[in-house]
């Protein structure tokens, strides 16, 4: 192979060292329905850490294999039956890392354009990477299963989390009447987006319930935290109110809240990539992040580290870590 046609990128070689080391490789070419997507910006999500560590068995690809799930870059070509994505064009999405699909952390990668948008032009590289996992995470348990309407109350469990500060924006957007918890020193963070903070270390659920709702309970609430966080939503949800979560991944008694008819929502963005079913509904949502970002009603809290391919390793402990503020990017370009 020429060397135009090689590329760099982080290998994860094994799972017990969980170790990416930086190596040439052959650069993959679109197959019909893909693009070649040059890669400015790779996104970083706590998916990834559980993959490298081996922690995430339905989701981790064989070995050798390049990592990543977020992306944003620029297509470089295309494949047979591509029509909506040009030569040139500026793009961004959840499009790889997972079970067979080559990851982000590489300088190219051929994707499924199914899986793409038109990067939001307001926004740059590194802040369109940030963004994919997470709006998915969050459309789909705010609109696609909880229908947010104008003038509900909403909820977001652990507001200035990656899915927690966009599942804000995007109810904000909707017109709802938005809460959030988090901890005292995110209080400004979660407000920043336009959600009423809520510390849930000085008040207990019935307390936040009390204060907020008259007692009623909100119409709807999102859950990125899970554990207590779960048990809690399920209370705090009214009678025949519906609770989303993307972390409903433990044991729970149900009880509490089948007892008022709530509905109940788990949200797994990574099933379309993994089953290959439902990846054009993901373009489609993503298209909605442009026009909100495009509108200047959607905004990623950026951390400031900055970190090159060859410190992907270091930018997942980071992310990993829960010292970060704001979605971790890594610049690949």
């Amino acid at each position: 192979m020429s060397s135009q046609y090689m590329m760099r990128a982080m290998v994860l070689d094994d799972y017990a060292s969980g170790a990416l080391l930086e190596k040439t490789v052959e650069r993959p070419s679109p197959r019909a329905g893909e693009v070649l997507v040059r890669i400015a910006a790779s996104g970083v999500n706590p998916i990834d850490n559980m993959i490298r560590l081996g922690l995430a068995p339905y989701a981790m690809p064989e070995l050798p294999a390049i990592l990543g799930t977020d992306l944003a870059g620029v297509v470089v070509e295309t494949g047979p039956e591509v029509t909506a994505f040009n030569v040139g064009d500026e793009v961004y999405g959840l499009t790889g890392g997972v079970r067979g699909l080559q990851g982000s952390l590489a300088e190219y990668a051929a994707v499924d354009a199914a899986l793409l948008a038109l990067k939001p032009k307001n926004l740059t590289m590194r802040e369109a990477a940030a963004l994919p996992l997470v709006f998915l995470t969050a459309w789909e348990g705010m609109v696609d299963r909880a229908a947010v309407q104008a003038g509900q109350r909403v909820l977001v469990q652990g507001g200035a989390g990656g899915v927690g500060h966009v599942a804000i924006q995007i109810a904000a957007a909707h017109g709802a009447d938005v809460y959030a918890t988090a901890s005292a020193g995110k209080q400004a963070i979660v407000a920043s987006f336009g959600a009423t903070p809520i510390d849930y270390n000085a008040r207990t659920v019935e307390q936040y319930v009390a204060d907020f709702t008259e007692g009623k309970g909100f119409d709807i609430v999102y859950d990125t935290v899970g554990g207590q966080s779960l048990d809690d939503s399920l209370v705090a949800a009214k009678p025949y109110g519906h609770v989303a979560s993307c972390f409903a991944f433990a044991s729970h008694n149900l009880a509490p809240g089948s007892l008022r008819c709530v509905t109940l929502s788990g949200i797994f963005v990574l099933l379309p990539m993994l089953s290959g079913e439902g990846r054009a509904h993901h373009g489609q949502i993503l298209r909605h992040a442009t026009r909100l970002a495009e509108e200047g009603k959607l905004k990623p809290l950026m951390d400031p580290h900055r970190f090159g391919l060859a410190q992907a390793h270091d930018a997942q402990v980071l992310q990993g870590s829960g010292k970060a503020v704001g979605k971790v990017v890594i610049d690949i370009e």
